[in-house]
């Protein structure tokens, strides 16, 4: 506050809605800190998931998860279910899991007082808030299908009709690396129909310690309800109102373009590595998680520092590697940071980027 106009007695009011918003991105920012704090109390560690998977609810968007037995992937994600006051529900995908066991089916029933028999529609474990897909690259690819339609439409059609799913909708996906004997990998078109791709990485020996201890003592930690649905739902729809500059456009577009073969950006090093780019979804992608990422660090606005933070998550998934690059033992995240280091836009300031 302009300290020359207090004392002359006029004191320069803000627009409502500037106050509100400016409000409600501290609330966010607060909420986050909160959700942290809680998940702290469960799981060891993993900051970073715990950011990219707040980045994906916000964004409407749905993430898979990978990594290896015993990281806490599926406690994560329940934990994170019992913070937000949304319905949860988990599928465990086995071979011989049908659509209809995770859709609902109609059943046949009899009505007592008229004596008719009537079809009744019993819904599947889909009609929730928060849906756990437990390893979902252990089922066919009919389920997979039937599970990723929900996810793009958020409705179902069953025998002919068709039922809304709940709102807010979040399908976290669980896959593991190994054991791919008897699995159904998902085709990158799917692949590309989730937000993000997130690693769940070994933790630290300080951490691995941490759980050690808990999970040898008495120790308990009584999670309570941080977020409820009319708050999630407030901040995804604020998540579009933050503000991205021209060069934070010209950074996302150079980044996504850049993964691409037959653009001149890929560095040379890499031509032989990358068969297929991503393509226009990894943008708008890139742009939105970004955003989401600048409302729970109390920005109204993002930055190219956001873009680099979100890449690997939003792009691992997008890029198809060649056998030259597997033969190689060059996986998708050592592609995507030499890509990163070669876009030039991403460490130009707002003053350099302008003409």
């Amino acid at each position: 506050m302009n300290v020359e106009a207090q004392k002359n007695g006029h004191v320069p009011t803000k627009p409502a809605t500037e106050v509100n918003v400016g409000e409600t991105v501290d609330k966010i920012h607060e909420q986050f800190l909160a959700l942290r704090e809680q998940l702290g109390g469960v799981i060891v560690g993993q900051h970073e998931v715990s950011e990219q998977l707040l980045i994906a609810l916000l964004c409407r968007g749905h993430c898979i998860l990978q990594g290896m037995p015993g990281l806490a992937k599926t406690t994560l994600i329940s934990t994170l279910a019992s913070l937000i006051d949304l319905s949860f529900r988990r599928v465990q995908f086995t071979p011989d899991l049908m659509p209809g066991d995770i859709t609902g089916t109609e059943v046949l029933e009899e009505d007592h007082t008229t004596g008719k028999r009537i079809f009744r529609f019993v819904e599947g474990p889909l009609f929730g808030n928060v849906i756990l897909a437990d390893e979902i690259n252990r089922t066919p690819p009919k389920t997979q299908s039937a599970l990723l339609e929900a996810m793009q439409e958020q409705q179902l059609t069953v025998c002919g009709k068709t039922y809304e799913l709940p709102s807010p909708f979040f399908v976290l996906a669980t896959q593991n690396p190994v054991e791919t004997e008897g699995t159904y990998p998902l085709p990158e078109a799917q692949l590309d129909r989730f937000l993000l791709k997130i690693h769940v990485q070994y933790p630290s020996r300080a951490e691995e310690l941490e759980i050690a201890r808990r999970q040898t003592t008495d120790y308990r930690f009584e999670t309570k309800t941080v977020l409820h649905a009319d708050d999630i739902q407030r901040m995804q729809s604020l998540v579009r109102n933050v503000v991205v500059a021209d060069h934070v456009y010209e950074a996302a577009l150079d980044l996504v373009r850049g993964t691409r073969p037959d653009e001149d950006a890929l560095p040379d090093e890499l031509r032989s590595m990358v068969q297929w780019g991503a393509g226009p979804r990894a943008t708008i992608a890139l742009l939105m998680a970004a955003k989401a990422r600048a409302l729970i660090n109390r920005r109204c606005h993002a930055t190219t520092a956001d873009l680099v933070a979100v890449a690997h998550p939003v792009l691992r998934h997008r890029i198809i590697l060649t056998f030259n690059a597997e033969a190689a033992g060059v996986d998708a995240d050592s592609v995507l940071t030499k890509i990163i280091e070669a876009t030039k836009s991403l460490k130009k300031s707002p003053e350099k980027a302008k003409p």
